[in-house]
């Protein structure tokens, strides 16, 4: 049968050609990936040969080849694991399942050639990052399952093509055939690959052998050498995770963490502990020190290895951690759950429920110790997974004042930095301060500069700046240490002491019904502000309103938003109300009153970073005032 000619995928196509041309440095990661590929082929071998009695299980025991021929310039890295039929090579090769490939293409783009390699892994792409060193990549695999000797072989140079026939392979497993360019010969050397593994792949489960050749004395003739070629286990095949912590230096949990995550950078921090009570079971977990691209993916694979005696049961473990702390990378190896375990068993397991509430509070109570101890380190973590702990706050009701206690946040008390906490901000909040002021937006200088902090600042009162998309529904209602949390930008507040309160206000009520009346179809009130000292005006939702930012992105993702109309509150204190006082009093100013009442709305508008009404009748309205300005300034006489 002739063999059958596929394309790839265009953005396999973007891909190949990127990490062909791009990916100049830690080329030898196409080796750890394809080893690390043939370990959990044997791992899904292993455990579904637990259930499956048609699963071959090797006599030899499981295992990985590695062997290099320089004569033929090729590195064969074999397993003897799961296996794939012709369609899944088809789809597994041919194709990259996953939402992210653009961003990820494009990440990789911007990248500089120094730190690209620490994005593969992080979208599936690993076994493609072999045509680093190769030009051409063959494979031939059989199913575990497979009754005869039929088997697939797959083949391409990336020339965004590639080949499927059916072949003959006389046992189940993956042998994977790069045929190394002329250029990249080193990786065929014996010290080379040692190195390689040593670094990357020392604590595979499974023993990684080698062929190798070495000259020992000749049976036959006295005093002359001759070569024999030998099969020699180079990983030393133990699970980190049951060592002792103290015999265990930081360099190695460091490699386990990049063979686990498929992540070039050294983890923020390492959690290795036993549990043992009610249920016994090992931790070996890991908190990154940079956020992966896809994290906020629906797809995103949450939840550490579950291992059961050693045998892994499951690549993401779900069940076993929390949304919010999804970031979380690991291995829990249980001693008490049975072999066959499966998904719906571990929904409903108790023990399973015991584990997740000791992981959960070890990885809390260990971002508590960084944050009082490692500054730095907690900082960085806050840059990089703040985000994602603070959706604890809305899921985790019993634990939302501990995670609050791990959140930093920039304020008008830190320049902008994001390094106060909210054990900070009520330990300085002002005797007359009830409530714990935020204000949401997209801009740290924008907030800063906003005239909605006009009379906090006046008051000393500090404001917690959010600039990310869910902190209003996060907060919005929260308290802390019996403390409400109160956005600036909605609800009536009343800080300052304004002409209303002052007994004056009164005297505006009728233009404040004339403003209500003209700006009827645009908003639901016109009011008296408490929040104001400079500025003349602003617009303000209700204290229930949906956060405005929350508002685009809902429409934006396609969602209907229910149409609402905000509150225009008005500072008497300004000027402009004095003058429009005047003109109220006045028959025939009308025109110009209603012209005002819209021009400041549309102010009120551009200053909360939304448009005009109406930008063309903004326009006109500004022309007509510079108009007027500038008659003043050449006839004051006739003013």
């Amino acid at each position: 049968m002739q063999p059958e000619k596929y394309s790839f995928k265009t953005e396999v196509n973007q891909l190949l050609d990127l990490m062909i041309h791009s990916l100049y440095s830690h080329k030898e990661v196409s080796i750890r990936e394809i080893i690390s590929n043939a370990s959990d082929a044997i791992d899904k071998a292993r455990y579904e040969s637990l259930t499956n009695p048609e699963i071959i299980v090797p006599k030899e025991g499981w295992k990985i080849r590695i062997a290099a021929d320089r004569d033929a310039g090729t590195l064969t890295i074999s397993d003897n694991g799961t296996g794939m039929a012709r369609q899944e090579a088809v789809e597994a090769l041919g194709t990259i399942a996953h939402s992210g490939t653009k961003e990820f293409i494009a990440a990789l783009k911007q990248k500089n050639m120094e730190n690209s390699p620490d994005l593969i892994g992080q979208f599936g792409v690993g076994f493609y990052s072999s045509f680093m060193i190769a030009d051409k990549v063959t494979l031939i695999s059989r199913k575990a399952a497979a009754k005869d000797d039929a088997g697939i072989k797959w083949e391409s140079t990336a020339d965004g093509s590639f080949f499927v026939e059916d072949t003959v392979k006389t046992s189940p497993g993956t042998d994977v055939i790069l045929h190394i360019k002329q250029d990249e010969k080193k990786y065929l050397d014996e010290w080379q690959i040692r190195d390689v593994v040593s670094r990357y792949s020392d604590y595979i489960e499974y023993p990684i052998l080698m062929d190798i050749v070495r000259e020992e004395d000749s049976a036959l003739e006295k005093g002359k050498k001759v070569p024999i070629r030998k099969e020699e286990q180079i990983n030393s095949g133990k699970a980190i995770w049951l060592r002792d912590k103290a015999d265990i230096p930081e360099t190695e949990y460091h490699e386990f963490y990049k063979h686990i995550s498929r992540d070039f950078a050294d983890p923020l921090k390492v959690i290795h502990y036993r549990a043992e009570g009610t249920s016994e079971f090992t931790c070996l977990l890991y908190i990154p020190s940079h956020a992966p691209l896809d994290i906020f993916y629906k797809e995103f694979r949450i939840g550490p290895s579950l291992y059961v005696r050693k045998v892994q049961i499951m690549d993401h473990c779900e069940e076993l951690i929390p949304p919010y702390l999804r970031f979380i990378k690991g291995i829990v190896d249980s001693s008490d759950l049975p072999l066959n375990v499966s998904r719906e068993i571990l929904q409903n397991n108790r023990q399973v429920t015991v584990m997740k509430n000791n992981i959960t509070k070890k990885v809390l109570d260990t971002l508590g110790d960084m944050k009082k101890n490692d500054s730095e380190a907690f900082r960085t973590f806050s840059r990089e997974f703040g985000r994602v702990l603070k959706e604890g706050i809305h899921y985790d009701f019993a634990k939302k004042e501990t995670i609050a206690d791990l959140l930093l946040f920039s304020s008008t008390a830190s320049g902008g930095v994001a390094a106060r906490t909210l054990e900070e901000y009520v330990a300085g909040m002002k005797e007359d301060q009830s409530d714990i002021y935020y204000m949401t937006g997209s801009s740290l200088r924008d907030m800063a500069d906003s005239p909605y902090l006009e009379a906090f600042r006046a008051k000393g009162y500090e404001v917690l700046f959010m600039t990310d998309d869910i902190d209003d529904l996060i907060f919005s209602g929260f308290e802390y240490k019996g403390r409400k949390f109160k956005s600036v930008l909605k609800g009536d507040i009343t800080l300052e002491q304004t002409a209303e309160k002052s007994g004056t206000g009164a005297e505006f009520d009728q233009l404040r019904d004339f403003m209500k009346t003209v700006l009827k179809d645009d908003v639901k009130d016109v009011r008296i502000s408490g929040r104001l000292k400079d500025s003349p005006c602003c617009i303000v939702g209700d204290e229930d309103d949906i956060d405005p930012r929350m508002e685009k992105m809902l429409k934006a993702m396609g969602q209907e938003v229910p149409v609402r109309k905000n509150v225009l509150e008005i500072n008497p204190g300004h000027p402009i109300f004095a003058s429009m006082k005047d003109l109220f009093e006045k028959d025939n100013a009308v025109s110009l009153l209603e012209e005002y009442s819209r021009l400041l709305l549309d102010q009120a508008l551009l200053l909360a970073g939304e448009r005009p009404k109406d930008p063309a009748r903004f326009s006109r309205y500004l022309s007509h005032l510079m108009v007027e300005e500038a008659k003043h300034a050449s006839h004051p006489d006739k003013a």
